[in-house]
């Protein structure tokens, strides 16, 4: 849950709480200690720079692409079967692989129109449980 207080701080920055469970928050302070982040705040707008630089290079995909996708989740997680099973069409090669701690790596070589394609990679990324999503463009 996102709520937005109407505080404003210096360089007309508005304060927004979150609320986040302790191991989102463990990993936070790790990030922060590791990449030498000045306060949790900056590694928050980090990782928001990331999520909108990675959504800008999507918009700008068109017409029929290659590319791989990565997906790592959850054994127990069914929702990647539902996403796979929706667009078969594009995909060319999938391999799954089990990895320890209960957990699911895939692959996916996709070739297919780029509209499709990022509506795939958002429902994957949208899924919560998944733990990672990367694509990479061919």
């Amino acid at each position: 849950m996102i709520v937005v207080e109407e505080a404003k701080k210096e360089k007309s920055m508005k304060i927004v709480s979150i609320s986040m469970n302790e191991s989102m928050l463990n990993e936070i302070d790790r990030l922060q200690s590791e990449f030498g982040f000045s306060g949790r705040s900056e590694v928050i707008r980090a990782g928001i720079r990331m999520l909108m630089t990675d959504m800008i290079e999507k918009e700008r995909l068109v017409g029929n692409i290659g590319c791989v996708l990565i997906v790592t989740h959850a054994e127990e997680d069914e929702e990647s079967t539902r996403i796979k099973l929706k667009y078969e069409d594009i995909i060319k090669t999938h391999m799954h692989c089990k990895l320890k701690n209960n957990k699911c790596l895939e692959l996916f070589v996709i070739e297919g129109d780029a509209k499709k394609v990022k509506n795939m990679v958002n429902e994957f990324q949208a899924n919560d449980g998944m733990e990672h999503v990367r694509l990479i463009i061919a």
